[in-house]
């Protein structure tokens, strides 16, 4: 139309193009524009067009700009007043949202549904149930237009606020539901923690499409719950004949890779293969994760090398990968290729490659990233940036450098702070530093039993029993418990758990006959056994032994042993630090058995393999 030059644009033009650049997030065109409405005088002074210009800026993440063109409007209607509020309560600033509503009333300026789900959109977010609730009463008293959208806003309002009660006394009045309100009731029962009450909703709804699927399978996978996740994702296919999208896949893939379970997940990878599924970034990411927490590298880099498309997750997804798995110079090498492909990293790019120098003991390289975080990437570092310097410190030895920065710290030190300093006192036996970062973790987080737990082995480690028992003592007064060893082995598609002790699973007399030939063949090769952390006071050498044998990875190793074949790797995760004992097992059994294990715990993974092990400095 410019081109030809025969027609101008109009006032009735510029809106719609307007709303196509930001559905491009097109903002150099939308700014151009900009240029030529301001030049267009009369169209430059239209409510219209500067409503959508407001929307286009918002919708671009350029509030400032909005915020601008708002502000200098000469008048403006309830959709000025709507779109800056809704751009605000989207982009994260809940709080310039409800100043903005505030203001709206001081102008007398009358809301209509539209602010209202704006403004309980921004409600949700901060949290706030006494405003929440007071908006409610104001759409009531106000007459608001009511309707299901409307309905359907305050009822994730109320979810979101924590007010089960709320939202169900409201659920319960409304004459006409659909599918959102249904699924903002699943998923706020399932954010509780009331996974039966959320099974409940999803077996009462009216007609159950993808999208209430992926709600219970999702908040199963976010809550710590794979198993579950893994199980309504078996239900949804070989039961309800339901085809997954790439939101379920994405979530079925989260969960394997936090069970550890890679035959399933490379069973979703082959499926999306066969059912021709685009690769998107978000399934890119998803699978790197899967298979780099399954303990599989190499395939994660072969799949990240088969994509044409990666943005900043894709890459970062594959830094993480190497990182766990301590090849932290590769984690560096693509960290640096990254910028090369022009991709900026972000503050979980910089979180990642900065854990790969601490697993690798790369000190310098991780001083100097830290150091150009600000001035290089643009990016303030965070508290979980300074964690990692000071585990990358600790690790090294430099204990009081590490104390230094944690009290020169522009913000205040958080527990993972404090969690890296305890965890590297424990690695080198500073004992005054490890009691004083204990007691600050303690106070930020009273629950916090890993705290007790790693002082306990310091304790133990230098062989004071007396204050062992005080912290245990102290535990069982502030109601803590130590969380219990978990870990889990996939076999043919399916995941086995134990326990510390455990002998519920079917093959329990095989496991501890293996067992017992594995303490033959360890006693024969002249191993002795690690007790310096044993937790408990005993006495009884033969009861130390056993303390130590019933530990869940060994029972995994054993179950592993007698069920994988011998040319697979042992895979196994547990979900706490794996104990010194069990990790010198671990790599005595990849020689005597000539078996590879893998073996991840909740800081990184070991690779044990001919007797040798992937973190040889670990301990």
């Amino acid at each position: 139309m410019l081109c030809e030059g025969r027609e101008f644009p109009s006032k009735f033009t510029y809106p719609f193009v307007f709303k196509a650049s930001a559905k491009m997030k097109a903002l150099r065109f939308g700014r151009g524009l900009h240029g030529m409405v301001v030049k267009g005088r009369e169209v430059g002074l239209d409510i219209f067009v500067l409503n959508s210009l407001i929307h286009f800026y918002a919708d671009c993440g350029c509030l400032d700009e909005a915020y601008l063109v708002f502000e200098n409007m000469q008048t403006r209607d309830v959709v000025s007043w709507n779109t800056m509020i809704l751009g605000f309560a989207e982009g994260g600033y809940a709080d310039e949202a409800l100043k903005m509503f505030h203001w709206m009333g001081e102008e007398n300026v009358r809301p209509n549904d539209v602010t209202m789900m704006a403004v309980l959109s921004a409600c949700g977010k901060k949290l706030d149930l006494e405003f929440g609730r007071w908006l409610h009463a104001f759409i009531k008293t106000n007459g608001i237009r009511e309707s299901l959208i409307l309905d359907n806003a305050i009822l994730d309002m109320y979810m979101k606020c924590g007010s089960i009660e709320d939202a169900e006394r409201l659920f319960r009045k409304m004459g006409e539901k659909d599918i959102v309100s249904w699924t903002t009731m699943l998923v706020g029962y399932a954010r509780a923690g009331n996974f039966n009450a959320a099974r409940s909703i999803l077996n009462t709804m009216p007609s159950q499409d993808i999208a209430a699927w992926n709600a219970l399978i999702s908040a199963y996978e976010q809550s710590g719950k794979p198993n579950e996740a893994l199980s309504v994702f078996n239900e949804l296919q070989l039961i309800k004949k339901v085809e997954p999208d790439e939101v379920t896949l994405v979530c079925a893939l989260s969960a394997c890779a936090q069970l550890g379970a890679i035959d399933l997940g490379g069973w979703i990878h082959l499926y999306i293969k066969k059912q021709g599924i685009k690769l998107n970034c978000h399934l890119t990411t998803a699978l790197i994760d899967m298979y780099s927490k399954c303990g599989d590298v190499e395939k994660a880099l072969e799949m990240f090398d088969s994509v044409n498309i990666r943005d900043v997750f894709v890459w970062s997804a594959m830094v993480a990968g190497l990182a766990m798995h301590g090849r932290g110079k590769e984690a560096i090498s693509l960290f640096l290729k990254m910028q090369e492909h022009k991709i900026k990293p972000n503050s979980v790019t910089l979180i990642n490659v900065l854990c790969a120098c601490s697993h690798s003991g790369l000190v310098e390289e991780g001083r100097a990233i830290f150091n150009q975080m600000k001035n290089i990437y643009g990016i303030v570092p965070g508290v979980k940036h300074y964690a990692c310097l000071v585990d990358i410190l600790g690790r090294a030895g430099e204990l009081e450098e590490a104390e230094e920065l944690i009290n020169n710290m522009p913000v205040t030190p958080g527990a993972s702070v404090w969690g890296a300093l305890l965890g590297a006192c424990r690695l080198h036996g500073n004992l005054e530093l490890a009691e004083h970062a204990c007691n600050r973790l303690v106070e930020l987080e009273p629950e916090n039993h890993g705290a007790y737990v790693l002082l306990s082995n310091i304790y133990a480690k230098s062989g004071k029993w007396d204050e062992v028992s005080m912290l245990r003592r102290r535990m069982r007064e502030c109601g803590l418990k130590k969380e219990p060893g978990c870990s889990s082995i996939e076999v043919h598609s399916i995941v086995h758990e134990f326990l510390v002790g455990d002998n519920s699973h079917p093959q329990s007399q095989k496991i501890y006959a293996k067992l017992d030939e594995i303490a033959a063949r360890l006693k024969h090769v002249g191993y002795v056994s690690n007790k310096s952390q044993i937790l408990q006071l005993v006495e009884e050498e033969d009861m130390q032994e056993q303390a130590l044998n019933l530990h869940s990875e060994k029972l995994a190793m054993a179950f592993g042993l007698i069920s994988v074949a011998p040319s697979q790797p042992i895979r196994i995760v547990k979900n706490l630090r794996v104990c010194a004992d069990c990790h010198a097992v671990a790599k005595l059994l990849s020689k005597l058995y000539n078996r590879e294990i893998i073996l991840r715990d909740r800081y990184r993974f070991h690779h044990f393999k001919e007797g040798n092990c992937s973190c040889k400095d670990y301990w």
